[in-house]
């Protein structure tokens, strides 16, 4: 586990760029910054990256979760404002210089993406628009799931999961970060999709089991944990075992696949070779994160980390 030197100073900047273009006020500005720290996130994931690059992605990573703050206020107006969201960040995404909009959303792709463009090559930005349309799609999706009270079997779950991660875009900014510009023959690979699939599923698993305390608390079954217990009868103890067996097939899955990497020559073999460890990176990174942060297990995480014990929160009121 590795941390990006940039770190303190990216993650004062990044705070400095939430408070203002995202108009926070306490007491989001003290969770943002002293629980959430993207900037520790980002650095625990893209730790070469130079101070710009991983300023971008830190305003990325801070805008989705705040993003995420504001679908779960729209979500209970109408399932409808999340695809007004996508349509709105879209568009800023095709052309955030002369693209208009008083959405704060909106206003924070023009700012991070702007900057994005500078450096992205064209395989990468394609590919982040992309895998953040599908996120969008399937945040909405979400919405409806929630408005309607349907809970997902273990295998359509798993498939949902994958978009609603975020994992993807977070894995364009690999490329980014690294300022490389993979080659369509070698980011539509088995191998490498392999590889992109398996690091997903792993940060995916053991998220739902550090986050099922606070989803439980909020009665929500968007979590692996809750859906084995809801559609496989399983206790608790034995969801919490079974997502990690299933984490740990991830990470077999991934060594097994690093290891029968082809080659492309010489020169895209580097970059290759930089976009797996990047991959790499957010497995470990990902770790780091949730327990150095307060985001699931506050003061106690270092203690929770040693002794693997959590003691559930009282659900909230229905």
């Amino acid at each position: 586990m590795r941390l990006n030197p940039h770190c303190d100073q990216v993650s004062r900047a990044c705070a400095q760029w939430l408070a203002s273009e995202g108009h926070l006020v306490e007491p989001d500005v003290t969770k943002y910054t002293t629980i959430l720290r993207p900037g520790y996130f980002v650095s625990s994931c893209y730790p070469d990256a130079d101070a710009f690059h991983l300023q971008v992605c830190a305003d990325f990573l801070g805008w989705s979760w705040k993003l995420d703050d504001w679908l779960e206020i729209e979500r209970l107006l109408h399932v409808n404002d999340a695809w007004r969201m996508r349509d709105c960040c879209t568009s800023a995404y095709r052309d955030p210089v002369n693209f208009q909009t008083e959405r704060p959303s909106g206003k924070m792709c023009k700012s991070y993406f702007s900057r994005f463009k500078k450096t992205g090559g064209p395989g990468c930005t394609k590919r982040f628009i992309h895998t953040m349309d599908l996120w969008f799609i399937s945040a909405a999706k979400e919405a409806e799931n929630r408005v309607k009270g349907h809970i997902n079997d273990v295998e359509s779950y798993i498939e949902f999961r994958r978009d609603l991660s975020g994992c993807k875009p977070c894995f364009a900014l690999i490329e980014f970060a690294c300022q490389i510009d993979l080659p369509d023959e070698v980011v539509s690979h088995p191998v490498i999709m392999t590889l992109e699939e398996a690091a997903n599923d792993f940060i995916s698993w053991s998220n739902d089991i550090f986050s099922y305390n606070i989803e439980q608390a909020r009665n929500s079954t968007h979590n692996l944990v809750a859906v084995l217990i809801v559609k496989q009868g399983l206790d608790l103890q034995g969801a919490i075992d079974y997502s990690a067996q299933l984490c740990n097939i991830s990470l077999q899955r991934f060594e097994e696949n690093r290891a029968v990497l082809p080659s492309w020559g010489e020169e895209v073999d580097k970059d290759v070779a930089k976009y797996v460890e990047g991959l790499q990176n957010w497995i470990t990174g990902t770790l780091q994160w949730s327990f150095e942060s307060a985001r699931y297990f506050g003061k106690d995480a270092h203690i929770i980390k040693q002794n693997r014990i959590v003691k559930l929160v009282p659900k909230r009121p229905l």
